[in-house]
């Protein structure tokens, strides 16, 4: 520290402070947010620990400083928390008969307006992706079920319990080419989120889908305080939808260990893979987006990379690919991962 400038050392200390709350965040995972509800709240802040000491990084490289080794350790430290903000390479291994299975928020088609386009136009042109991604299946979360009928696939399942008792019904749909032989809810208490299931037959298999939408967060993210009129009421809330998602992910996790089959597990998690919740829902199944995507895998239409929608797969099932289509439809991006299904791990 001697021979740096007054500057550096500050900036020594500030990347020690970021240092120290990034390895801090590293727990979290392992933490259950019905413990300690305060520390879930590092997750939201990872992508940002991680930004800064990889600037820090390279800021004492290029300055020749031995103090580069700060940032490199607590970075090597969390190398697998690093990669499931960014990966470098994709798969692509892209056969004919793959099974093609998307995930999408499709945020109510623009039901009340968040978006400057009609709904109707909305609708169209996700009608129109979907076709010409033609995915196997698709999860839908935030679906109208009034469309169902618009989407032409043979099989499907579509549950409303979000909208009880009101005039538009909507919740999540599940939309598939091959035979849907059994289907279900995880309903979760006093929420109007849930997860439904479908058994799929697919060639010489079966397979079961979970399309999962666990609580929102409820953040504004272009207002003060993200909406909330002071920090205090803002800290309580996230805290609080942490705690419901704990529980949501335990009563899905529970309902999974009871399947027979394979288990592709997709939705949009209102969380990020730095947390407690998607460490207890990817348990021993791959992350396609580690596995076969590139670059941050952003789904949510935000300034900063925040991947919140996930695809999840039993080990047993190879992957091929996996992509996040940038179209501006939704608060939302689509999510499509291939799987070859003849191909034993």
């Amino acid at each position: 520290m001697k021979k740096l400038s007054w500057i550096n050392k500050i900036l020594y200390a500030l990347n020690s402070l970021i240092a120290t709350i990034l390895l801090l965040s590293y727990l979290v995972p392992y933490i259950s947010p019905l413990k300690f509800p305060a520390l879930s709240i590092l997750s939201l802040a990872v992508p940002l620990l991680i930004v800064f000491n990889f600037i820090f990084l390279i800021y004492w490289i290029i300055k020749l400083k031995r103090q580069f080794l700060l940032p490199l350790i607590v970075l090597l430290i969390g190398f697998n928390t690093v990669g499931a903000f960014f990966r470098f390479f994709e798969k692509e291994i892209l056969l004919n008969d793959d099974l093609k299975v998307m995930s999408y928020n499709v945020r109510l088609f623009n039901l009340y307006n968040w978006k400057p386009e009609s709904k109707e136009s909305i609708k169209s042109n996700i009608k129109k992706f979907v076709k010409e991604k033609s995915p196997d299946i698709v999860c839908f979360q935030e679906f109208v079920n009034e469309y169902s009928r618009e989407f032409k696939y043979k099989y499907r399942f579509v549950n409303d319990r979000n909208a009880k008792n009101k005039r538009t019904k909507f919740g999540q749909a599940i939309f598939s080419n091959y035979p849907i032989i059994n289907y279900g809810s995880v309903n979760f208490e006093s929420s109007t989120n849930n997860a439904i299931y479908a058994d799929i037959v697919v060639k010489e298999d079966t397979l079961r889908v979970y399309n999962v939408h666990l609580e929102s967060q409820k953040i504004e993210l272009d207002k003060e305080n993200f909406g909330d009129e002071n920090k205090e009421k803002l800290k309580i809330r996230i805290q609080n939808t942490f705690k419901a998602q704990a529980n949501q992910a335990q009563k899905l996790f529970k309902n999974e260990q009871e399947c027979p089959y394979k288990v592709i597990l997709c939705g949009d998690f209102n969380n990020t893979a730095f947390s407690w919740v998607y460490r207890k829902l990817k348990d021993s199944k791959n992350d396609t987006f580690i596995e076969a995507g590139s670059g941050f895998g952003k789904s949510y239409d935000y300034k900063f990379p925040a991947r919140i929608d996930f695809i999840f797969s039993d080990k047993n099932i190879d992957i091929s690919n996996f992509k996040t289509y940038n179209v501006k439809y939704s608060d939302h991006y689509p999510i499509m991962a291939r799987f070859n299904l003849l191909k034993k791990n």
